[in-house]
């Protein structure tokens, strides 16, 4: 019989653990959280200190059950929850389900699920800190009061179903934000004159710049009129080069919110599915001979801190790898944002030998994509920067002159592993120049003026409306990604092409929320109350005080909202074509995945259609039905035939109304990474590529 009970969250940590820790160990998990706030009703005393009133999660009984009777046998409990806020809540629940003395040792954290750190938790065990276990309550407790108080307005007012939390409001409010800032853009007209210029046989491109080296807009065609009417003939002298060294250092490692934006720019994760498969690696895999092993540290951190032992891992192995001239002689200072709790380290390898490669083989396609992401950031992390050797030209004819750029890598450093990914922009390439000197003469190849109009600032991305979230430090790591989830839940919000598009219902709940309640979508007040939340947590101040601040006034506008807020009746957009199940009129509705046709006769009819759009172009294999553009359930274009299921073409690139010259079959164009080709799906015909 174990002479020790552990209890964790999840089955899968558990048994991990229990395999590290030996036969005088028992294990077992959880599931999560076993006590909790009612659902059915408030759960908080507002006449009493906001006591609240916790009862057993339904389910849960069985769970608790089988933890009483295994801590009945036990000599000692131990309480191995997560390392953060929620984990302290957790083993807080459980001693009081299961009468342990919190006056005792019976905590026990661990950063990284390896052997070594575990056997080292468990010879520093300590009590539980109340102090995040009162941090956990007061943001409970604040979001039930937000959300059970403003909700049932909301259902009564506008429709069932509908909610208004502190972070998903002000979430809500940016896309919205964005969105009326692009509707409202003026586009401003600018020209560009851009040259292809010969030295020798080489060729290189420069634009025009300005005039006698200052810079001069162009903001009319008549400017590019007057600019051209001024060039003298082919000839450009060479005035001005200038060469420099430029140093680029890596990337910080992961912290929660990086990673959730760089796995969305790189592998196309939603944030949901990113702490989903982190989780996974942070609570072990099966390696075979080694066993069950975590390969990731714990993945909820707003730290880019590394232990000691993990630096001089990875920079041995970077020095037996890629060589000396590799490492970072030069130390960074962890990069600390000043809304940063520091409780954890970064997120990273737990150990830099086991590379991706090695583990592959037990990984699954987006475990190991994301373990390749996680380990590679952290090895760049620790390597040297790279250096790129960077050219300027002013080319110079009559007094114009024309600017060119080059820039070559000279050391690759931490570029050999790993470059950071950028919202909407490429990633650096070489772009080499002639060997230029000063007095030189060029000839121009091309000169050609181009029209341009200022473009709206970009709807939100989930990685971008992260990094705003975090920057204006509203939430924290572990609520960004249950945040997204429940604005397109709520059918506030949907994603095209990858973009947060607002829909009217989350025009009409912002609305209603600012008129009524100002303060739970205004972003200096939330972001004032998280640094007063994460106070409790440093015991600088008591939860109470925090939510009582908050809740004299909050109670007087939730009264002011049952009296004058007025009921909101949603006109239905209608689409102009009937059911043909029942007749009725269909209509526009907008779920998570955009919008949709639905019946009006609702709910007595349940018929949807999907939006398609008629491409012109006829079957290629029916040769009756008409292909039309759809979208999969992950947001994906595709085409496939009108008349499906009877006919089942389907492809993901665009067919086009030409045939093949070679063999008579279809074309489609195909997209590159540079543009667009068409292409023979039979044969191997191909046309020059378009931008």
């Amino acid at each position: 019989m174990a002479d020790y009970l552990v209890i964790v969250e999840s089955p899968a940590k558990a048994k991990t653990i229990e395999r590290y820790l030996g036969k005088k160990y028992k294990v077992k998990a959880s599931m999560g959280h076993v006590r909790d706030l009612p659902k059915s009703q408030l759960g908080v005393d507002t006449e009493h200190d906001f006591e609240p009133r916790y009862i057993t999660i339904r389910g849960k009984g069985p769970v608790l059950k089988e933890l009483k009777t295994a801590a009945k046998k036990a000599k000692k409990i131990y309480l191995a929850a997560d390392p953060d806020r929620e984990g302290e809540a957790i083993a807080w629940h459980l001693a009081h389900s299961l009468d342990i003395d919190l006056s005792s040792d019976c905590r026990v954290v661990f950063n990284e699920i390896t052997k070594d750190a575990i056997k080292d938790s468990f010879k520093h065990p300590r009590k539980i800190n109340m102090d995040l276990v009162d941090a956990q309550q007061a943001r409970r407790i604040l979001d039930r009061l937000v959300g059970y108080k403003i909700s049932p307005i909301l259902w009564k007012k506008v429709k069932k179903g509908l909610s208004a939390g502190r972070v998903q409001s002000v979430a809500l409010r940016l896309i919205i934000d964005r969105e009326n800032e692009i509707n409202e853009f003026k586009p401003e007209e600018y020209w560009t004159i851009d040259g292809t210029f010969l030295k020798g046989k080489e060729t290189f491109d420069a634009s025009f710049f300005g005039i006698n080296g200052k810079k001069h807009p162009l903001k009319t065609q008549e400017d590019v009129k007057e600019i051209l009417s001024k060039l003298k003939g082919s000839k450009f002298s060479v005035e001005k080069v200038t060469k420099k060294e430029r140093k680029r250092n890596p990337a910080v490692p992961f912290t929660t919110s990086t990673l959730q934006q760089e796995a969305a720019r790189k592998l196309n994760f939603r944030a949901k599915k990113t702490m989903m498969i982190a989780q996974q690696l942070y609570e072990g895999i099966d390696l075979g001979k080694e066993g069950t092993v975590g390969l990731i540290t714990y993945m909820r951190t707003d730290s880019t801190r590394i232990s000691n032992t993990a630096i001089e891992e990875v920079s041995a192995f970077i020095d037996q790898t890629y060589g000396k001239d590799f490492l970072n002689t030069t130390k960074r200072p962890a990069k600390k944002n000043e809304n940063a709790q520091d409780a954890h380290e970064a997120i990273r390898p737990t150990s830099t030998l086991r590379k991706p490669a090695d583990v592959k083989h037990v990984l699954s396609r987006d475990q190991l994509r994301l373990y390749k992401l996680i380990w590679e950031r952290f090895v760049a992390s620790q390597m040297a920067p790279a250096v790129l050797d960077t050219m300027s030209v002013d080319l110079d004819n009559n007094g114009l002159t024309f600017r060119a750029n080059g820039s070559k890598v000279k050391f690759a450093g931490f570029m050999k592993v790993y470059v950071e990914g950028k919202d909407d922009q490429l990633e650096e390439k070489d772009k080499m120049l002639p060997d230029l000197k000063e007095g030189d003469t060029v000839l121009s190849k091309d000169i050609e003026p181009e029209q341009h109009f200022t473009q709206p600032p970009p709807r939100y991305t989930e990685a971008r409306l992260v990094k705003t979230l975090e920057e204006l430090g509203i939430g924290r790591p572990s609520t960004y990604a249950p945040t997204l989830d429940t604005i397109q839940k709520r059918g506030y919000v949907a994603l095209d092409n990858k973009r947060f598009l607002p829909t009217e219902l989350g025009g009409i709940v912002l609305n209603l929320i600012i008129e009524f309640f100002p303060e739970i979508i205004n972003v200096e007040f939330t972001a004032k109350m998280e640094k007063e939340l994460d106070s409790v947590e440093e015991g600088t101040i008591e939860w109470v005080r925090i939510i009582d601040s908050f809740y004299q006034d909050f109670e007087k506008r939730v009264e002011k909202a049952e009296a004058e807020m007025q009921e909101v009746e949603i006109e239905p957009e209608y689409a102009g074509v009937d059911c043909e199940e029942c007749g009725h009129p269909m209509v526009y509705k907008m779920g998570r995945y955009g919008k949709f046709m639905a019946c009006s006769n609702f709910p007595d009819c349940r018929n949807t259609k999907p939006i398609v759009k008629d491409i012109g172009v006829k079957c290629p294999t029916c040769h009756e039905g008409n292909i039309v553009e759809r979208k999969s359930k992950k947001r994906r274009i595709f085409y496939g035939c009108d008349r499906f299921p009877e006919c089942e073409f389907v492809s993901w690139d665009k067919p086009i109304e030409r045939k093949c010259p070679k063999c008579e079959n279809m074309l489609v164009e195909k997209k590159l990474k540079k543009g667009v080709q068409v292409q023979c799906v039979n044969c191997d015909y191909k046309e020059e590529q378009q931008k």
